[in-house]
């Protein structure tokens, strides 16, 4: 008997839940520890956790995506589910002894990292907790749920740790370490708790071979996605000064925190899009796909131009008055949220379901060369500001290419977005919300206040232009409300 799906709705609530919690959990530590540790003490941080995402990447291939898809389309027949996480486990974890064993050579002979050994060891623990979380199971089979507890409890521990044990500018390697525990430590019980799915016991016949061709293909796009996502910290590391990397790190710091929020929809629907596909639902498949454009529209656009206008605020409140070096790469890494908003929707939810997973691999290629120029031309002379226009036009260019190759699939659904009431709404929201900056006012007030006018008006603007999917959140919301008071 197949297990009832469960509800798209539901999964987007927990997701949403775990982003709010990658959103706060930041929101709370960073200003505390970026003014303890200083630019510095967060760029050395940086630079270690970006050159270990090197040896992850070869560690993980893409295995993180490709398992996602590989068990989503199992997922009604445990035999089946056991068998196939077996085979991507086994492979994920033969990789990850090579990828040790090549970071351990380096540990001894790059004088860069021989400068803060300890740090890096603790953050390669990475590669460990990853291999053993299997977090592309979970998602595969949508327990979101679970995810979201799980990851909520882990987080709270390492926010309470941080206060407790990180008091002055040296504890930079206890940073790490609690860095490390609040992201993949809960992976340890990811592991265990995954018998309630699979079975342990090893199985017959297994067929590796069938993986290989997929996974190579998701481990050159991981290759691309990383080089241009870490690129520009590493190459900073190697051609700046920690300083350089702590500035950017802060711009970065706010930008990922958005884009989690962007994304949040494509994540929960990559399974349920490969499900459908799989049952020849191409209706469906369409359907949530114009959702997720609507959604990345209506969300990332607003988000990009309210922290552009408010980028000295956003740094100051949450790193302090030493990291005025990170406004500016702030301001030119924002228009990044639509554009990996709109890419994952065209990369990971219509081209990988649709098994084409090359053209994502092209254009992450693409992206990762254009990463590369800029940067070295930059760099040098601008610092912080050319790796994050570096980064802004390797986004665009991807996001361009998946769009060439989709542009019949994303055109039908880009004409049921209403921009006109966005552009207006974000207009009004500006102006009306920027002079809150005349007043004087904390950092964190000026956010507060203009963020809840910005978006109060962008809101209402889109209300009285009936957008269609503004006035479905507002009904569920009502409706949830209603509820509860009952």
């Amino acid at each position: 008997m197949q297990e009832k799906q469960k509800s798209l709705k539901l999964n987007f609530i927990m997701n949403a839940i775990l982003t709010m919690s990658q959103f706060i959990f930041p929101l709370i530590t960073f200003p505390y520890v970026s003014r303890i540790l200083l630019p510095e003490g967060t760029g050395k941080v940086s630079f270690a956790t970006s050159v270990i995402s090197y040896f992850s990447m070869f560690a993980q291939l893409g295995i993180p995506t490709y398992g996602v898809r590989a068990c989503a389309k199992v997922r009604d027949n445990r035999s089946e589910l056991t068998k196939t996480t077996q085979e991507i486990f086994i492979i994920n974890m033969v990789m990850t002894a090579m990828s040790y064993a090549v970071f351990v050579i380096c540990l001894f002979t790059v004088p860069r990292i021989q400068q803060d050994k300890t740090l890096f060891i603790i953050i390669s623990t990475t590669l460990i907790f990853n291999a053993i979380g299997v977090e592309w199971l979970y998602k595969g089979l949508e327990q979101y749920t679970y995810i979201t507890v799980r990851s909520i409890i882990f987080k709270f521990v390492a926010l309470v740790a941080m206060f407790l044990l990180i008091h002055e500018k040296n504890d930079l390697v206890i940073y790490g370490g609690i860095s490390i525990l609040a992201a993949s430590a809960s992976n340890v019980f990811n592991f265990f708790h995954a018998h309630r799915y699979v079975g342990f016991k090893p199985v017959r016949n297994y067929n590796f071979k069938k993986h290989l061709k997929a996974i190579t293909i998701f481990f050159a796009m991981t290759c691309a996605v990383t080089v241009y996502t870490h690129l520009d910290t590493v190459m900073l590391g190697f051609m700046k000064t920690d300083a350089d990397v702590g500035y950017y790190n802060a711009a970065v710091k706010i930008k990922s925190i958005l884009v989690s929020v962007v994304t949040s929809l494509g994540t929960v629907l990559l399974p349920r899009a490969s499900y459908y596909l799989e049952h020849n639902m191409k209706e469906e498949f369409e359907r949530i796909t114009r959702k997720a454009f609507n959604f990345v529209l209506l969300i990332a656009t607003p988000l990009m131009v309210y922290f552009m206008v408010f980028a000295k605020e956003g740094i100051f409140f949450l790193s302090g008055d030493a990291y005025a070096g990170s406004i500016l790469p702030m301001q030119v890494i924002m228009p990044t949220l639509l554009f990996v908003g709109l890419s994952n929707i065209t990369g990971i939810q219509m081209l990988v379901p649709l098994g084409r997973e090359k053209v994502v691999l092209y254009s992450e290629i693409a992206g990762a060369i254009v990463d590369l120029i800029i940067n070295l031309l930059l760099i040098p002379s601008f610092g912080a500001v050319g790796a994050a226009l570096g980064t802004t036009v390797a986004e665009c260019v991807v996001m361009i290419w998946q769009y060439i190759v989709l542009r019949d699939k994303a055109n039908k659904a880009y004409r049921e977005v209403h921009f006109i009431p966005i552009i207006i709404g974000i207009v009004f929201g500006s102006v009306a919300s920027v002079w809150v900056k005349t007043l004087g006012l904390s950092n964190f007030f000026t956010l507060v206040i203009s963020a809840i006018i910005f978006f109060a008006i962008y809101a209402l603007v889109l209300t009285i232009a009936r957008e269609p999917m503004t006035l479905e959140i507002e009904k569920q919301t009502l409706k949830k409300v209603k509820g509860f008071k009952k």
